[in-house]
């Protein structure tokens, strides 16, 4: 069989693959632990075989021992491949602080940014800041902030909006 594949007959290895294919597929799969992997091994294999069927010697091994060995070299190189080249630091490994402290700048920048909004509100004028504060802070409606202050609800969008305005030109010029 392996003399007609190494003249180049389609036939003959299409005949070694129907016969060989299951047990090629299995031990590549108990090495890889990979089904997609271990589909490719077997592919890699019998291509090798297909290139290399001329190196065939007879009296060495059986056919069967020939491929299957092919396979199994092909799959511990498919692993080789695919593991890490370097390992990582074990989890105990003194690292600096600056790796395994928490980023707390996330909290800072929050805190800063809640400081900077209450300044903001502080100059507003007494109805803007009642007015901004029921709905951002009370999660009202303009028509409940309207009905909750007895005010007009024309009254209510104004004061937001001026107050909105003014709390951007100060957030924006820094002064509060």
């Amino acid at each position: 069989m392996l003399a007609r594949i190494a003249g180049g007959e389609l036939a003959a290895l299409e005949d070694l693959y129907d016969r060989y294919k299951t047990m090629a597929y299995s031990i590549a799969y108990r090495i890889t632990n990979d089904a997609t992997l271990a589909e490719d091994v077997v592919q890699d294999a019998f291509l090798g075989a297909w290139r290399n069927a001329a190196r065939y010697q007879d009296g060495r091994a059986s056919v069967k021992t020939w491929l299957l060995s092919i396979v199994h070299h092909r799959a511990i190189d498919a692993i080789r491949r695919r593991r890490p080249t370097t390992e990582l630091p074990a989890i105990d490994a003194a690292l600096p602080d600056a790796l395994t402290l928490p980023d707390i700048w996330a909290e800072v920048s929050a805190s800063l940014d809640s400081v900077t909004v209450r300044e903001a509100l502080v100059a507003l004028s007494n109805v803007q800041r009642e007015a901004l504060e029921l709905a951002y802070f009370g999660g009202l409606t303009q028509q409940e902030i309207a009905e909750r202050t007895g005010t007009p609800l024309g009254t209510v969008k104004s004061r937001m909006r001026l107050g909105l305005l003014a709390m951007r030109r100060s957030l924006e010029t820094g002064s509060t």
